[in-house]
């Protein structure tokens, strides 16, 4: 009984964090864009020696506060709830009653789903949390490369080393050696696919954030991984660029929410 309860403790906890955790990333996913946009038109401002404002209002991922992008007011904390207030409201802002986009509790739902089939999966242990990590890491980007075609260098480095150390020197996801050569691997693989397509076509194939997403993902899961990953991900890609195409018209769809899935695929499969 007492390893049952034990159990359920641990589950509500791993769906509380994720809940939380998945509020933040609807705020990492809106705003590190739009920072990382600021920091480059500020070094280009630098770079070609035009006047620069100092008077610009602070935008970090704490400032400025949540707030209606329709009205501009406030949120107040109790309707900050991840998804009870989205539900509580009706999807509508409390204040001007503009519509608050679905994708914020769904955001939040399916972090706290993947908390949950981690705590699972590892149980009560620190593995559990490195692949909670590693899964939030993983909704980011994708979510990222839908809205802008990008893949942060802010993410996926981190995402990189913190997967080498994962597996460094203890009972991680895989042996050191496999994650060094899975990271190495899964960039030159993704390396030499483009510079072969762009050889043969003249056209870039992929961006580099999708080479250093999958080095990433190698470091994690390692080198045996690769193959199943880039098979995962690219009948995804398939799936992804028919929508994209039909829904918008686009001939390029992003790669990187096909090797966020692929990975997630892989961490949950029997073997991890």
């Amino acid at each position: 009984m007492l390893d049952q309860e034990f159990f359920a403790a641990w589950m509500l906890l791993a769906a509380c964090l994720g809940l939380s955790i998945g509020s933040f990333l609807n705020v990492l996913i809106w705003r590190l864009p739009r920072m990382l946009s600021r920091q480059w038109e500020h070094e280009s401002q630098l770079t070609l020696g035009l006047s620069v404002s100092s008077c610009a209002a602070p935008f970090t991922l704490s400032q400025p506060g949540s707030h209606c992008p329709h009205c501009g007011a406030a949120v107040r904390w109790r309707h900050n709830v991840p998804v009870f207030s989205w539900l509580y409201l009706r999807g509508r802002c409390a204040d001007c009653a503009a519509p608050i986009s679905w994708r914020y509790p769904v955001i939040e739902t399916l972090t706290a789903l993947l908390f949950c089939a981690c705590a699972w999966k590892f149980g009560f242990t620190l593995k559990a949390g490195l692949a909670m990590a590693f899964c939030a890491a993983l909704m980011a980007l994708a979510w990222i490369d839908i809205d802008t075609r990008l893949l942060p260098d802010a993410l996926t480095l981190p995402l990189l080393w913190t997967g080498l150390v994962a597996n460094a020197g203890w009972r991680g996801f895989v042996a050191t050696d496999e994650a060094v050569l899975g990271a190495a691997a899964g960039y030159g693989v993704l390396w030499l696919v483009c510079a072969v397509f762009a050889l043969m076509t003249r056209r870039q194939g992929m961006g580099r954030g999708d080479f250093k997403l999958l080095a990433a993902l190698g470091a994690w899961l390692g080198v045996q991984s690769l193959a199943g990953l880039i098979l995962i991900a690219s009948s995804i890609g398939v799936a992804v660029g028919l929508f994209f195409r039909w829904r918008h018209g686009e001939q390029q769809a992003p790669f990187g929410p096909g090797l966020a899935l692929a990975g997630m695929a892989v961490i949950f499969s029997p073997g991890a």
